[in-house]
């Protein structure tokens, strides 16, 4: 399926800014802002502050009206939701749909489109700050349906899925099935979290030391850090319109090993489905995207599949290995479609962005040809983007690059 529109925010800003930053090795990581540090034991988030916000809204708000797509501007201009001072990841997420639809020039009035929204964490900042703060929230606004038809009230149906770390990957599974089912004329796909006092008190409680930020596969990592932000694409059958990207196949799996812990086995299993679901062979990838987590058990556990995986691939051959966490912390439910869109950029680019964070890789990651230090020039055809969550809930998608 062709990804015929895109959209994204993180710390950074836009798609742009973002593989900019990782291109510079350039850490988003900075002070919290929600949450007392002492209490949470955690002191610093990848968070989207006021200023990159209205950017965001701004940009987005002139695409939507120069397509002159449902709603015009005014519907992204103003803040879906009950104010500034809320954390609403719905407001972002309204943003990114919009800005994806407007750049596939697909409307939601005369075309059968639905939405797929993967989270893992909802709305949760807002009920905490209605809770603790006496903030105005509805409970319709837990579900995403209200913030996607503020911008696109024509869809045809919103579903919300909570699958942790790997939710926008398994949207992305579900809008190719529906295409593929002729259920709709475009699916988007879209994932967005915000930072949650719930999430940071787990960080803080779980890890042995505080990190400040985030280090994929490095032998001094001290643990991962939430970032927040939302992504969408919008999937149409393959045709003459131009495309960012195709997209060959997504594996998913739920192993249900252990609560936390990552099983080698199953995140093994769900990369060889998705080299199936794509009809390639590991040799055929020239890009690894990595879940890279900086964490204890994702890390090591992570490299040993990858290891394994691409183990009859000569070390000439081997595709390149890179992550975007270290710049834009762990976006939870957007991460997967935000590796997605960075894999897509850096295949039309013609540069991978090096792992931001990482100097001395660990002993597991020793054969993995990791981006490190300097961005790689490269022109990738086949990307293979992973992402892992609790309970074994495990996506891995299979890009292609479009001759631009």
């Amino acid at each position: 399926m062709a990804i015929t529109g895109s959209s994204m925010v993180s710390c950074h800003g836009d798609l742009d800014a973002t593989f900019d930053a990782l291109l510079a090795g350039r850490s988003g990581a900075s002070p919290l802002r929600a949450g007392d540090p002492a209490k949470l034991n955690v002191t610093h988030g990848y968070g989207i502050d006021d200023a990159t916000e209205r950017a965001y809204r701004a940009s987005v708000a002139e695409a939507v009206s120069a397509s002159g797509a449902a709603g015009g501007a005014a519907a992204v201009g103003a803040p879906y939701g009950v104010g500034e001072d809320v954390r609403l990841s719905g407001r972002w997420l309204a943003q990114a749909v919009a800005g994806a639809l407007a750049e596939a020039g697909v409307d939601s009035r005369t075309s059968r489109v639905a939405v797929i929204v993967g989270t893992g964490l909802r709305e949760l900042r807002a009920v905490e700050q209605w809770h603790g703060d006496d903030a105005a929230l509805r409970l319709a606004q837990t579900h995403f349906n209200e913030a996607v038809r503020s911008v696109a009230p024509g869809v045809t149906e919103v579903h919300t899925l909570a699958n942790a770390c790997a939710a926008s990957g398994y949207a992305l599974a579900l809008a190719a099935d529906l295409l593929e089912l002729g259920e709709a004329d475009a699916v988007v796909a879209a994932g967005c979290d915000t930072l949650t006092e719930s999430m940071l008190t787990m960080i803080g409680r779980v890890g042995t030391t505080t990190a400040e930020t985030v280090r994929p596969f490095d032998t001094d990592r001290d643990g991962v850090l939430l970032g927040e932000g939302a992504a969408a694409v919008v999937l149409e059958p393959p045709s003459d319109k131009p495309a960012f990207g195709l997209v060959r196949g997504v594996g998913i799996g739920c192993d249900a090993f252990h609560e936390t812990a990552p099983d080698p086995g199953g995140v093994l299993a769900t990369m060889r489905e998705a080299h199936q679901r794509a009809g390639i062979e590991p040799g055929e990838v020239d890009l690894v995207v990595a879940h890279g987590t900086s964490t204890a058990l994702n890390d090591p556990t992570e490299a040993t599949a990858l290891t394994e995986l691409f183990a009859d691939v000569a070390p000439a051959d081997a595709p390149a290995v890179t992550g975007i966490k270290g710049a834009t912390g762990h976006t939870s439910g957007g991460a997967a479609l935000m590796s997605v869109l960075v894999a897509c950029q850096a295949m039309r680019k013609g540069t991978v962005p090096p792992v931001t964070g990482l100097r001395t890789a660990i002993p597991e990651a020793e054969k993995l040809a990791l981006v490190i230090g300097e961005p790689l020039a490269a022109r990738p055809r086949i990307a293979q983007i992973n992402a892992f969550g609790f309970g074994g809930v495990n996506a891995v998608t299979i890009v292609e690059a479009v001759d631009a």
